[in-house]
């Protein structure tokens, strides 16, 4: 009995390890995105290109929990969108 208690233990103690990792990976890659997004929104400005709406503003708060309760295909879509936007009002 005692061999599969200290197995199920191990196991449980593998799986918490890897269960904070991801958590910490998420927070980092959202740091990121809450990141790039306030640099975009600064760009916006510094451009006057006139873009408003839940993506575009300087609380850096709100971009991190919106990151964090959305799938890394979302907040990645949304960054590389604002981006695209930013490179067409700097073309003119």
């Amino acid at each position: 009995m005692l061999p599969i208690r200290t197995a199920l233990i191990a196991a449980a103690a593998i799986a918490a390890q890897f269960g904070f990792v991801a958590a910490a990976q998420a927070q980092s890659t959202c740091k990121w995105y809450a990141a790039t997004a306030l640099k975009q929104q600064q760009e916006n400005e510094r451009l006057k290109c006139g873009f408003s709406g839940n993506a575009w503003h300087a609380d850096l708060g709100r971009h991190l929990r919106w990151c964090k309760g959305v799938s890394p295909d979302e907040w990645k879509s949304a960054a590389q969108e604002r981006e695209q936007k930013l490179r067409a009002c700097a073309r003119g």
